[in-house]
């Protein structure tokens, strides 16, 4: 069931204590990454696995903790400001919730469970042509007697290096509308036929290009229906976009932290160097945004809770633009305040620039966000 308010708040309060006690150091970081070079530690995701909290938000039957969406925010946004890395933990849990949503018992029990335990998922929409224009993928699945057969490319792709397994959005028929003939469905890794190359990137190795030649998956790992894959799509995203919200408000919080306690001890002229005008009215300004983040991601969320079938898109789409451009904005201001030391590894600042400067892009840009938003006007 889910936590009430005392609750979520002792839940808030372990999790932190987790993530001091497991990474709260940079050289533990550094450790458990690979000296920063992956995003997601293994071991850690799974003594969070251990202590149930992963599937907080999934179904008791299943193996998780019957919580809700407020209950997924508030871990998520704490292991993000604990800068736990686990960044396989949101992927898996929007590909389980489709899931959830659209799947069959049997693959609820096996995929949910699955995810609860601590396997790992991850989820393939984007495609060289097809980025913010997700109706134009061409990556297709071919019936073939009790099988798909799976032939393109998918790239962009978080956490397939190390996944067990992969949501895969693909095309099954082009007869109609862009719209009609995409599919949902699982692909075990690794398979036969799927070939996973990573992309070098500002954050290390998060992403990957996937390939598909004449792979084969059975054809009752379709999630959902055949062919009529983008309403679950559309579900879906707005799941993501909620919980992309709750990370980088734990990242955004991490971020302005650390900029506060280096403006009070770094002096110049005499004096802390926030104790000056120009940063206290500009720190100010920030903590407010913070606080407008934060009440808009937990309205979100109980929102959500109260009433799960509604879609809420508009609002999703206005959780995932805010708190992403306040968590950029941050990140650039504080490596501003920051002045040179900022530029240096010594200080998370910079890591935290790196990571936040593309959240604004990923799970649906800024620009796509504004568009989705005004469309829910009639604009």
């Amino acid at each position: 069931m889910a936590l009430d308010v005392a609750a979520r708040r002792d839940f808030a309060a372990a999790v932190r204590e987790f993530a001091e006690r497991e990474c709260g150091t940079r050289e533990q970081r550094v450790a458990l990454t690979g000296g920063e070079t992956e995003a997601h530690s293994p071991e850690l995701y799974a003594k969070l696995a251990a202590l149930g909290w992963i599937g907080v938000a999934m179904p008791e039957e299943y193996g998780g903790g019957g919580g809700g969406l407020t209950d997924a925010c508030v871990l998520l946004e704490e292991l993000a400001y604990g800068q736990v890395p686990v960044f396989a933990l949101g992927i898996s849990m929007i590909a389980a919730k489709a899931v959830e949503k659209f799947g069959t018992e049997r693959q609820r029990d096996d995929l949910i469970g699955g995810f609860c335990r601590g396997e790992i998922s991850s989820v393939a929409m984007s495609e060289p042509e097809s980025g913010s224009d997700v109706g134009s993928l061409r990556c297709r699945a071919e019936r073939h007697g009790e099988e798909f057969v799976l032939n393109g490319q998918k790239t962009w792709i978080s956490c397939a290096h190390y996944a067990d397994r992969m949501l895969l959005v693909c095309r099954t028929d082009s007869s109609g509308s862009k719209h009609d003939g995409i599919t949902m469905l699982t692909v075990p890794l690794p398979t036969e036929g799927v070939t996973v190359r990573g992309i070098d990137t500002l954050g290390g190795r998060e992403v990957n290009d996937v390939y598909f030649t004449d792979a084969a998956v059975p054809a009752d790992n379709v999630i959902g229906t055949v062919g009529g894959a983008w309403g679950q799509l559309m579900a879906g995203l707005n799941f993501e976009r909620i919980t992309c919200a709750a990370i980088f408000l734990g990242k955004a919080r991490r971020a302005f932290d650390d900029t506060l306690a280096y403006v009070r001890q770094r002096k110049q002229f005499g004096r802390p160097i926030g104790s000056f005008q120009v940063l206290r009215h500009r720190l100010a300004d920030l903590a407010t945004e913070l606080e407008c983040c934060r009440a808009l991601v937990y309205d979100l969320a109980a929102r959500v809770d109260a009433d799960p079938g509604t879609q809420r898109a508009r609002e999703a789409s206005m959780a995932k633009l805010k708190v992403t451009e306040t968590a950029k904005r941050i990140s650039i201001e504080g490596m501003q305040m920051f002045g040179g030391a900022g530029y240096t590894t010594e200080y998370d600042i910079e890591r935290h620039l790196r990571g936040n400067i593309i959240s604004t892009v990923f799970a649906g840009t800024s620009e796509i966000q504004r568009e989705i938003i005004a469309g829910s006007y009639g604009l």
